[in-house]
């Protein structure tokens, strides 16, 4: 079955190592995930190309469960196409479509209150300024001025709210990526000093790993903002006080890649399935629609999302974002061997 996803001829794949046919993923790293024990878990998904376009899903766990040390590790590949094409877009557009019919309608409702709340401020302000042109009554001049701060400060938190909303609405409407040509590491530091002063503020280290040289990539720089953030926020939720957030940056030959990690309690292999689900949320507070959205906005940027986390040490998303000019790619023959290398997707 491994060998009609891949598009590899039966006699010629068995034996072989599968890091020759699925070069891209990070195998070393993914080797050693069961070494130091613990319920580490690595799921990702990818496409190939031959013999014909394919969704395949990948998911590695230990064979010792929790044991340390290693006793190999059970690859899981599942061809996911149909699935997607027949029944995922379909939900998920349904699903969005209610949430923003949903979001909308509390939008109205919210915004309603806000405005007469907005006009009545206005009001207020309009006799204020008619005080102002009282004279002779003692201290009226300073209970004038304090009333005037206390409406400029309620005034600008109506504003903000109305903000908030609007941003909401526009984060569940899907939008088309504007595209235009980058660099990822830019991005990444400029989101982060965007989130400097809260980071700060929980006592949280950040840790950069960007990897020099990357090369440039198309991507919506506002999306990829919206996206990190909601990553970014995440782990710095799940991370207690005196831990660590890490960037880190890198390519290969097809791609370019960026990973948040966190020191948090890592997510258990049963909630795995679900954490993308519109609603579904381990936090107390959360809405549950932030990894929806930022798995709509890579798929939009016809990129994909890792994740892979260890109960009790933390959570990494890794997000792969497609070069502009992908060069086809052949496998490398065997050693010893003289047929033609099959092409690889």
């Amino acid at each position: 079955m491994a060998t009609r996803m891949l598009g590899i001829p039966p006699e010629s794949g068995d034996g072989e190592l599968v890091t020759r046919y699925l070069p891209d993923l990070d195998w070393a790293h993914i080797s050693g995930l069961d070494r130091a024990g613990g319920n580490g878990v690595f799921r990702a998904e990818f496409e190939v190309e031959y013999p014909r376009p394919r969704l395949l899903r990948l998911h590695v766990r230990p064979l010792d469960g929790a044991a340390p040390g290693s006793s190999g590790q059970v690859l899981v590949l599942n061809d996911a196409t149909e699935a997607r094409q027949a029944t995922s877009e379909a939900v998920e557009a349904e699903r969005v479509h209610a949430m923003t019919l949903l979001a909308g309608s509390l939008a109205h409702e919210i915004g309603n209150p806000l405005n007469a709340l907005h006009i009545h401020l206005q009001l207020m302000a309009r006799e204020v300024r008619k005080l102002r042109r009282l004279d002779g009554v003692p201290g009226l001049s300073e209970t004038v001025e304090r009333l005037d701060g206390f409406l400029g400060v309620a005034t600008g938190e109506i504003d903000r709210l109305d903000y908030i909303i609007t941003e909401f609405l526009q984060a569940l409407r899907p939008t088309a990526p504007k595209l235009q040509a980058g660099s990822l590491n830019e991005t990444g530091l400029e989101t982060l000093a965007l989130l400097r002063p809260e980071l700060e503020d929980r006592g949280l280290s950040v840790v950069t790993e960007l990897a020099s040289g990357l090369p440039p990539v198309l991507f919506d720089p506002a999306q990829l903002k919206q996206v990190l953030v909601n990553l970014l926020k995440n782990a710095m939720q799940a991370t207690s006080p005196q831990g660590t957030i890490t960037l880190r940056s890198g390519s290969t030959p097809e791609a370019v890649w960026m990973a948040v990690g966190d020191t948090g309690p890592g997510i258990p292999p049963e909630q795995l399935n679900r954490i993308f689900e519109p609603f579904y949320t381990t936090k107390a507070k959360g809405t549950g629609l932030g990894l929806l959205i930022v798995q709509r906005i890579i798929r939009d940027h016809g990129g994909r999302i890792e994740l892979e986390s260890t109960v009790g040490k933390g959570t990494t998303f890794k997000l792969w974002l497609p070069l502009r000019d992908r060069r086809p790619r052949l496998i490398a023959p065997a050693p010893g061997s003289s047929s033609p290398p099959a092409p690889a997707g």
